[in-house]
Formats: C-alpha cells, structure tokens, sequence
C-alpha cells in the first residue's frame, strides 16, 4: 500500500477531520482513508451511471429517430392555439 502525505491543510480542516473521526470512532487516519475511498469510488461508481444513461438515451434516440414526431416547442404552439381559440369568442363578422 501507498503512503500519502498532506501538508499546509487549514488548521480548521484538521479540526473538523479529527470531529469526523470521533464521530465515527476511528482513527483520523482512518477516517481520511475512508473519506478518500468514498469520494473516489464515488466519482467512478456515477461515471458508470453516466454512461450507462448515455448509452441508453443514444440507443433511445437511434430507435425513434425515424417516426417523424413534432418537436416539444411545435406541440406547445399546437396546444396554445388551440386554447386560445376555445377562449376568444367567435367572429360573427358583424
């Protein structure tokens, strides 16, 4: 295993990592490996996620990209004038 150093941490940091550590009854060293693990496996457990959506979304898209439906701001202005026509009486032509 591999040794880290830190240096010129904010002493209000240390204060806090060793409040964590109590906490959580452990070592402040301990508690730094854990916080590391967790914010590391973290990020590369959310990368996984990222790009299985990703894939999901392009596999999405490759299968409905030829039905030729309307675009969401084309079906906004759709149902807006449909309700503004229900709301504006009608022209007699008087």
């Amino acid at each position: 295993m591999a040794t880290l150093t830190v240096r010129n941490l904010d002493d209000d940091v240390v204060r806090r990592l060793r409040i964590r550590a109590a906490e959580h009854g452990r070592s402040a060293e301990a508690e730094h490996r854990d916080i590391l693990r967790a914010v590391l496996m973290a990020d590369g457990e959310q990368l996984q996620q990222r790009q299985k959506t990703a894939a999901l979304l392009a596999e999405f898209r490759r299968r409905t990209a030829t039905r030729g439906s309307q675009s969401a701001s084309e079906l906004l202005t759709e149902a807006r004038t449909a309700r503004i026509e229900t709301l504006t009486p009608p022209d007699d032509g008087a």
